[in-house]
């Protein structure tokens, strides 16, 4: 497992968190009633029924109170022969009498029905509960941390409700089937490809053999679009995109809710749809707080859609076996190795809440199972953030705040059922960190990545802020998708697809990522991860510099160090500070008493916030600077004690990381001038720290506009943060002087 410290998060902030997982031992009785029960502990602590059943004594029953699973470890995983989730165990009564009641009433409905099917499903729900008791007492179910069974020489039992599933797929099948349109794209691209043109564009895609166009957009957006050669591409040609919902060929049951939701698609919806509904890899890094509920409308559209139409594939399949059973030559391939298709990665349990809160209005289910535990456990109503905080703050950090979640959602024909398995899931949705616990270290035993070998849609929102939780729990995610897997899972291999036998499952998943800015972390993520034969697709837009929106005329100055290679630019960069900017910090810090005050050093990085905090402890030359400290581990205690000293100027100098103003956002008084050992990724921040701090210190009356200044350190490598600051227009000339210049601007 993961251990805490692989989180990469301050510590300081709450949410939510696991207090540890472990074994929930439930002793099977003799009797029905006797089944026990387990109780969350996250949120307000919702009795949920525990689907781990081992026969154990009296002693054990005792001992188990103290290794109790979360809400959500009970669920995560299973290999496909497995117990029933909560709502198919019986209950202690006055439940299970509510539940007798309920069967005594369908029973009576469905006995003057002719059809003969209902009968055999009810026959199978009024059988549920004798076997299974005393299978389990006979032979008792082994189940690992990840719920995957080995029942050691007995069959494995089959869910209940996966056991009416061929009853649902024909009732499904006779009435409310329909064809999926032979020129949309998930026939050209899933269903039905192409099957030498497919093989022709993968071998490009291996081969590195691409070609690339700039598209034309409405938005005004650049959009550049790569491919294997062979894919058609409209070059320098405006692309015909959709008008309205109408356009998107979406199933049936969607387009109502569609038009509810997405009644007109504006410019910025169209622009985005287009390539979304085409199955192109997209990476969008133009997010923000206003355009945040198109990428969710739309792209919630997008999967819903995905899932119904390969549901639908299969539903009619399924009948033609059942027809021609004994026709030899019939070959069908619908499926892939297990039934998860998509996954979704988002930062936060409330933003898992927003996306299936939207899922929910498009899909319009009859019956939502298991609702209420995952409101207690993601949704959080009391707003405990100041009005005085960002708007993109308040909405990465607003309500529920953990980042540590993973949950399953599964669609039957009139029920989403929350907090499925993952090997019964559709949708998965998890942290980076939940997902990577729930995988395991790639050493372990319980290693178990399988659950992902067969998804279709990934979609990741927010990446800017999954970058500041551990961005390398991204990049493991991303290395165990679309892999072999190690087990069967009841696999149907011959109605797999070739292209998931022949391990090319990756080039054809559509991977989507959205993020408020670029970073160089994505762009590998882009050029490595993003494979898809329909091609790739950047969108990003001009920069005006967030130097120019500060609130006051503030000198700002900008100095270029020479860097040889990405290995050693730590070291070029703190030779340089060490030699050019320290000089500066110790002269402002010794020449007058008001000039002791308010230097804030702002740091990108942990670990250049170590190297330069212990240069300042132990230089010679920097012995008579007094300074303190922030970084996203310091308490909240030492966080008071060092912004009272700076502030009062007991502190002449303030060591201030990125991560530290990501997650908590302070705002800062009594800086006077602000040195920046690296630009911050945000352009958000350069406007707070540089803009913000200075400002309140001027209109405090405690410094004059033209003794406020801001220094920044760059290199050639930081040409993504140094756009977003200066502008795209001014960065041919910056780059075209030698390094060590300086540039400085005076914004009026």
């Amino acid at each position: 497992m993961i251990p805490p410290s692989a989180r990469n998060r301050p510590v300081a902030r709450g949410g939510n968190r696991f207090a540890g997982r472990g074994a929930v031992r439930i002793r099977a009785s003799n009797h029905v009633r006797g089944r026990g029960k387990a109780t969350a502990n996250i949120g307000d602590k919702s009795t949920f029924y525990s689907t781990r059943v081992e026969e154990q004594d009296d002693h054990d029953a005792n001992q188990s109170g103290g290794s109790q699973l979360s809400n959500e470890e009970d669920h995560l995983s299973s290999d496909g022969a497995n117990l029933s989730s909560d709502e198919d165990l019986e209950t202690d009564a006055p439940g299970a009498n509510s539940y007798n009641a309920l069967l005594q009433s369908l029973n009576a409905s469905l006995a003057s029905r002719p059809s003969q099917r209902k009968k055999r499903k009810l026959d199978i729900e009024d059988s549920r509960e004798r076997p299974r008791v005393e299978n389990h007492q006979e032979h008792p179910e082994k189940r690992d941390d990840f719920g995957n069974t080995s029942t050691h020489g007995v069959e494995d039992q089959p869910d209940p409700e996966e056991a009416n599933a061929p009853e649902e797929i024909e009732e499904e099948a006779e009435g409310e089937f329909e064809d999926v349109a032979v020129e949309d794209a998930f026939s050209t691209h899933f269903a039905d490809p192409d099957e030498s043109r497919l093989a022709k564009q993968i071998a490009n895609v291996k081969n590195s053999r691409l070609q690339a166009a700039k598209l034309v957009v409405e938005s005004g957006l650049s959009c550049s679009l790569t491919g294997p050669e062979g894919l058609e591409i409209d070059r320098n040609q405006p692309r015909v995109l959709p008008q309205s919902t109408e356009d998107l060929k979406l199933k049936q049951k969607l387009q109502k809710s569609s038009a509810d939701i997405l009644p007109v698609l504006s410019t910025d919806h169209r622009d985005l749809a287009s390539p979304m509904f085409k199955y192109e890899d997209i990476l969008y890094v133009e997010r923000t707080t206003l355009n945040s509920n198109i990428i969710r409308n739309l792209s919630c559209l997008h999967l819903l859609n995905h899932l119904f139409k390969t549901r639908d594939r299969v539903i009619k399949n399924n009948s033609r076996v059942a027809k021609d059973n004994n026709e030899a030559d019939l070959e069908i391939r619908d499926q892939g190795f297990t039934r998860p298709k998509v996954l979704v990665i988002l930062p936060t349990r409330q933003s898992c809440a927003k996306w299936i809160e939207t899922i929910i209005s498009l899909s319009e289910p009859e019956q939502q199972e298991n609702r209420k535990r995952f409101q207690d456990s993601y949704t959080q109503t009391e707003d405990h953030l100041s009005e005085e905080k960002p708007a993109d703050f308040r909405e990465l950090f607003g309500g529920n705040d953990d980042d540590m979640f993973r949950v399953g959602l599964k669609f039957t024909r009139k029920t989403v059922k929350y907090f499925s398995q993952f090997y019964n899931s559709d949708i998965i949705f998890a942290s980076p960190l939940g997902l990577r616990m729930a995988i395991g270290a790639d050493n372990d035993k319980k290693h178990d990545h399988d659950f992902l070998s067969s998804i279709e849609i990934v979609i990741a929102d927010q990446a800017d802020a999954l970058s500041m939780q551990n961005w390398e729990h991204v990049e493991f995610m991303f290395d165990h998708l679309n892999l072999q897997p190690k087990e069967a899972h009841g696999c149907d291999f011959s109605r797999v697809r070739n292209w998931y036998l022949d391990g090319n499952a990756r080039y054809l998943r559509q991977t989507i990522i959205f993020s408020a800015f670029n970073f160089p972390a994505l762009n590998r993520l882009y050029l490595y991860q993003m494979l898809n034969v329909a091609g790739r697709m950047k969108m990003t837009k001009s920069h005006g510099g967030a130097m120019l929106e500060l609130s006051s005329p503030i000198k700002q100055t900008f100095s270029r160090f020479d860097c040889v290679n990405p290995i050693s630019e730590p070291d070029d960069r703190f030779t340089y500070f060490s030699t050019t900017i320290m000089p500066i910090l110790i002269k402002h810090s010794s020449r007058n008493a008001r000039s002791k005050q308010g230097i804030l050093l702002y740091l990108p990085s942990y670990a250049d916030f170590v190297r330069v905090r212990n240069h300042l402890a132990t230089s010679t030359a920097a012995q008579n600077i007094s300074f303190g400290s922030i970084s996203e581990y310091t308490s909240v205690r030492d966080v008071a004690r060092a912004r009272s000293h700076f502030f009062t100027g007991r502190h002449s100098v303030l060591l201030y990381t990125e991560r530290a103003h990501h997650f908590r956002r302070f705002h800062l008084r009594g800086v006077q001038s602000v040195f920046m050992y690296g630009l911050p990724e945000n352009p958000l921040f350069y406007k707070e720290i540089a803009g913000e701090f200075l400002g309140a210190s001027i209109k405090e009356g405690k410094l004059n506009t033209g003794e406020a200044s801001v220094r920044s350190l760059f290199s050639k490598l930081d040409v993504l943060k140094l756009e977003r600051i200066i502008g795209s227009k001014r960065m041919s000339s910056v780059f075209k002087e030698r390094a060590g210049d300086t540039f400085d601007f005076v914004i009026m």
